[in-house]
């Protein structure tokens, strides 16, 4: 195998590892700020008033993470499962789950915004896979309270110094 294949092999398995990461982005519900520590070490404990418990991430979403700039954590309430990342500095690295999904096989219908119990307003779809259908809910949310419902408005504010960090960007999953 040439360099040229290997590096092609490599730029492949990363970009998987990224949708792979975005695909385990499940929330339905939306947060409240989070609940972080002054250190900004801790995670929330619990997510619309129901308990969350960490689950590990993959050798893959690991990975990925390891090159993200800033933190990416699992979490569940038992009835879905959220991705949270907390996010340092604008970055492409965030993308919209829609994609991670597409790129994983998944069909994406019903893509539409809606505002949850507490008017906060989420970009939510279906996602569809061998029978497997999930709602797939996604939004960031900045150091202002100021939120975004899609990745490019909030990497363009960002970059453009409109809006300010840490971000927190939630995706929230639920089996249908």
């Amino acid at each position: 195998m040439n360099v040229r294949d290997r590096c092609a092999g490599a730029a492949k398995l990363l970009f998987a590892a990224t949708l792979f990461v975005c695909a385990l982005a499940p929330l339905v519900r939306a947060p409240a700020a989070p609940q972080a520590s002054a250190a900004g070490d801790e995670w929330p404990t619990e997510w619309d008033g129901r308990r969350l418990r960490p689950l590990a991430l993959s050798a893959v979403e690991q990975r990925f993470s390891n090159h993200f700039p800033g933190r990416i954590v699992r979490l569940t309430d038992g009835e879905q499962a959220l991705v949270w990342r907390e996010v340092q500095r604008p970055t492409r690295m965030l993308h919209p789950a829609a994609d991670c999904y597409r790129g994983l096989g998944y069909t994406i219908e019903q893509a539409h915004l809606e505002r949850d119990d507490t008017q906060r307003l989420w970009r939510c779809f279906i996602a569809e896979r061998d029978g497997r259908r999930l709602r797939v809910c996604e939004r960031i949310v900045d150091a202002q309270g100021h939120a975004f419902t899609d990745a490019s408005s909030w990497f363009w504010a960002a970059q453009l110094g409109r809006s300010v960090g840490p971000w927190q960007a939630i995706t929230t999953a639920r089996a249908l």
